[in-house]
């Protein structure tokens, strides 16, 4: 067998192992219910949104967060509340895009333990179970704690941020 056959083989049992890594994820363990934060123009967004890496805010309309922020009829805030942080796109690439999660910890599936972000190095933290998530570079991924080591592995459920026309961004799933 030639080198270029071993190279090939080996290059095929790395993808191999790549992509059944990623189907291991279990991104969808919360219920599934409305997404809907509306930030579509320059001024709520500037007012609400994110403007750079690590800075984050919480949508809690239970806890009037953000403070000031006036939710509609038309809000909805998933499971567990919405964290919006500013990161990377783990699926893109682009640099301080703003990323959207449901706050409830995977793990745990109540809509009372939510994540929180600990903002020495922005890793989400889930205060019953102890797992740890990277919500800005790697798609609410887990990194240790349950989340890491039960099978499969919790993600974090994500969310769109949609680019409007108007300078902002709305939040859906």
């Amino acid at each position: 067998m030639s080198i270029r056959n071993h190279i090939g083989i080996i290059a095929t049992a790395i993808l191999a192992t790549l992509f059944q890594s990623c189907h291991s994820l279990d991104d969808e363990r919360i219920p599934s219910m409305p997404v809907n934060i509306n930030l579509g123009d320059a001024g709520l967004w500037n007012t609400y949104g994110v403007s750079g890496f690590g800075i984050y805010r919480y949508f809690i309309p239970s806890a009037g967060l953000p403070r000031g922020f006036q939710y509609s009829a038309n809000s909805a805030t998933g499971f567990g509340g919405i964290l919006l942080i500013g990161g990377m796109d783990p699926f893109t690439g682009d640099p301080n895009v703003p990323l959207a999660y449901d706050l409830s910890c995977p793990v745990e599936r109540k809509p009372d333990v939510r994540l929180k972000i600990d903002p020495e190095n922005f890793e989400a933290i889930c205060p019953e179970c102890g797992s740890h998530f990277n919500v800005t570079m790697q798609g609410g991924a887990p990194l240790k704690g349950p989340a890491f080591t039960d099978s499969p592995r919790c993600a974090m459920t994500r969310y769109q941020c949609v680019a409007t026309s108007a300078g902002g961004y709305i939040i859906t799933r």
